[in-house]
């Protein structure tokens, strides 16, 4: 990977891992895939390895990125899908050649020839926003509880109640500032 740029948040969910390379979107927005070549190594890591990618596809993947944000919240807070970004996603579907294959161990994997480029890729992305916020998956779409975050992510926790994208990162950071604002209001004893 390239030194220099802020780590991927892997998910196990491809569409919402990927609406996770732009974080902290209501603080100090990180951007995880600022340059072309960013893009490719996070395709690769997540089994959608194109050769290379140019800026107007790295501008494309941002759209879709964003449409599927979109999406996912309105879901997640029970409200009107955006009919933009809906038509963002349905477009790049449709526009790709993958295959889904299965795995000897009965798992989905997608299979891009060897002449794909990051269309394609893009279009199982979008392929699988859809099949998220259509509720064919088991789990449900939720916002994360960091303010500075809200990221969708889906929640395949058994109770669905999960409370945070990351909990290595919103998790622990929320847990963090509320033991720490605990302290202020009582302080322990002088030593």
């Amino acid at each position: 990977m390239h030194a220099g740029f802020p780590d991927f948040r892997l998910g196990t969910v491809l569409a919402t891992s990927f609406t996770g390379t732009l974080s902290e979107r209501h603080g100090n927005a990180v951007e995880r895939i600022p340059t072309p070549h960013r893009l490719v190594d996070w395709l690769t890591l997540n089994g959608l390895a194109v050769p290379s990618c140019t800026t107007a596809q790295l501008d494309a993947a941002r759209e879709l990125r964003e449409s599927i944000h979109a999406t996912a919240t309105a879901a997640a807070t029970q409200d009107a899908l955006p009919a933009t970004a809906v038509q963002v996603i349905n477009d790049f579907s449709a526009q790709g050649r993958a295959a889904a294959v299965l795995t000897p161990e009965g798992k989905r994997r997608w299979l891009l020839g060897s002449a794909s480029c990051v269309e394609d890729a893009l279009s199982v992305i979008a392929a699988d926003a859809i099949s998220i916020v259509a509720g064919e998956r088991d789990g449900k779409l939720a916002l994360c509880a960091s303010p500075t975050c809200r990221a969708a992510f889906f929640d395949t926790s058994r109770s669905r109640t999960r409370k945070w994208c990351d909990m290595n990162t919103c998790g622990n950071r929320q847990k963090k500032a509320r033991f720490n604002a605990n302290q202020r209001k009582n302080p322990g004893p002088a030593e």
